[in-house]
């Protein structure tokens, strides 16, 4: 009785931290450049005092990674908008912790300070650091990240290169999605620059979270559910029938 409460009990908390992550996924379907958390079930054996007889075989559920695929690309025509072109390059940003992390997130704009920043709040790395905007009268981003300018009062047929954003390169590292929704080296450190990447000006990159199957997963998530929680439930008409049987007379 007690392996299968415990079975039942750790599928049912497993399955509510895989709903929590499908709402999640669902929740950001409209967000930019957001990537789609997934969710791996296991079984764990485990195993009794010195033997190696398997006591229990409860359920393990860890959000492994996000999806890498690629979002749809929305045109815009915003000179700020990129749209960061193929799979493995990540624009680099500044966590709120000081640390560098990556995103995908195209929608930049210009704090009050000058700062280029994301559309969640997040600095624009570039060559050496934070970028920081001049007040301009124009701006354009280049195939390969380059920012230009023309001055308040400058000549238009002079722009002024300002920074170039740093696109880090994902291949050859291992590398794992955050709370925040930005990617990281598993373990501390950062990723090399990307000399090939590309950007696409004028465009973001949206959510890549598929609403159909999304809205599936819950749905097998639920009925999942549903399973382990009958399973309790049976576990307790067994207990109460062993009982049952204990009190009649001898």
């Amino acid at each position: 009785m007690d392996k299968l409460v415990y079975t039942a009990a750790t599928g049912l908390r497993a399955h509510m931290a895989a709903q929590a992550a499908i709402a999640n996924n669902m929740a950001n379907a409209s967000t930019t450049g957001f990537r789609a958390d997934r969710v791996v079930f296991d079984r764990l054996n485990l195993k009794g005092d010195g033997t190696t007889i398997e006591a229990r075989a409860p359920t393990s559920e860890e959000v492994t990674d996000a999806d890498r695929a690629p979002g749809a690309i929305q045109l815009t025509g915003r000179p700020l908008d990129v749209a960061i072109t193929g799979t493995t390059a990540w624009l680099a940003v500044q966590a709120s912790d000081g640390s560098e992390a990556y995103t995908r997130r195209g929608d930049l704009e210009v704090a009050p300070s000058g700062v280029l920043q994301t559309g969640d709040g997040h600095p624009v790395i570039g060559s050496g650091g934070p970028i920081t905007l001049p007040p301009y009268q124009s701006l354009t981003i280049a195939g390969d990240g380059t920012i230009s300018i023309v001055p308040q009062g400058g000549d238009a047929k002079n722009p002024q290169v300002i920074d170039k954003l740093k696109l880090a390169d994902t291949k050859g590292s291992e590398t794992v999605k955050g709370l925040d929704n930005l990617l990281r080296v598993k373990g501390g450190g950062t990723l090399p620059e990307d000399l090939d990447a590309k950007v696409q000006g004028g465009a973001i990159e949206g959510s890549n979270v598929n609403m159909t199957q999304a809205l599936v997963d819950m749905i097998e998530n639920q009925r999942s559910y549903e399973v382990q929680a009958n399973m309790m439930k049976n576990a307790k008409d067994m207990d109460e029938s062993g009982a049952s049987l204990m009190r009649l007379p001898s």
